[in-house]
């Protein structure tokens, strides 16, 4: 890569869960199939979800992996958050300004929470990620949220860490899996602090984000693409439609949508793609 193409393209993966990945893996497929690979981007950032699939993406591609979503075999158990951690999250986001602040409250969160053992946490990533088990060659950042201080942290493959153990503290999500610890460090989900974390690509000048909402403490991808392009980039942000809210059923922890919500996603590119092209080609 070099200096004249190193900050031309990003792609920004966001969170949603075990659906929200198997969506954006078929926004990807999606727009594969109207002649788009944005998967080789210069940059690709991923939070979350979204880190699964971009640490993914460099072991196996998007159609490949558009076809595991589709394999019920490769399912997880489902999750759920119970009724009192909703209860403090809508609290968190009543009570918070920032997102660092939201992130210290949940931060608190996660480290009071009884939750499985994180060894155990971090052999499931490892199944799910299968294939992918080193930094892929093109940059991938892979967020998470410091528990203490609720300070963003972003990975990538200078930074000495595991690519298993930055996706697991990316996914870590509080109350739900245990903080991850590295580097000394106790890390949980990196969409805590935003869904997308778009502003990682300031300074591209092409931005692709396939992601969804935020909350008035939560930058949404939206608001965040709004920022990039009105410092110059070229920007198109991929929210899900109703057919794909449908898709993803009331439960983002269960596999059983997965199939559905890439089918899904991949409907949806299909309205992009010429939006798309005028940002990736343009």
């Amino acid at each position: 890569m070099t200096r004249e193409t190193e900050k031309r393209t990003a792609l920004v993966l966001g969170a949603g869960g075990m659906v929200g990945a198997a969506w954006e893996t078929g926004v990807l497929r999606g727009l594969l199939d109207a002649g788009l690979d944005v998967t080789g981007a210069d940059l690709v950032v991923g939070s979350s979800a979204g880190a699964v699939v971009g640490a993914r993406l460099g072991a196996l591609g998007p159609d490949a992996l558009y076809e595991r979503e589709l394999d019920d075999e490769d399912a997880e158990p489902a999750a759920r958050l119970g009724v009192p951690v909703l209860l403090r999250y809508a609290v968190a986001v009543l009570r918070s300004r920032t997102p660092e602040e939201y992130g210290r409250r949940l931060g608190r969160l996660a480290l009071g929470a009884r939750t499985a053992a994180g060894a155990a946490r971090r052999e499931t990533v490892v199944r799910r990620l299968g294939p992918a088990t080193e930094w892929p060659a093109r940059p991938l950042l892979v967020t998470a949220v410091d528990a203490a201080t609720g300070e963003l942290v972003a990975y990538g493959a200078d930074a000495g860490v595991p690519l298993a153990d930055a996706v697991t503290a990316s996914c870590a999500v509080p109350g739900l899996q245990p903080p991850a610890t590295v580097g000394g460090r106790r890390l949980i989900d990196g969409g805590v602090h935003s869904t997308a974390n778009a502003h990682l690509a300031a300074g591209y000048e092409r931005v692709v984000a396939p992601d969804g909402r935020g909350s008035k403490v939560i930058p949404s991808p939206d608001r965040q693409g709004a920022d990039l392009a009105a410092a110059g980039a070229r920007v198109e942000v991929i929210t899900p439609d109703a057919a794909s809210r449908a898709a993803f059923g009331r439960n983002a922890l269960d596999p059983a949508h997965r199939a559905a919500a890439a089918r899904a996603g991949r409907a949806r590119a299909a309205r992009h793609a010429e939006a798309v092209a005028a940002v990736w080609n343009g």
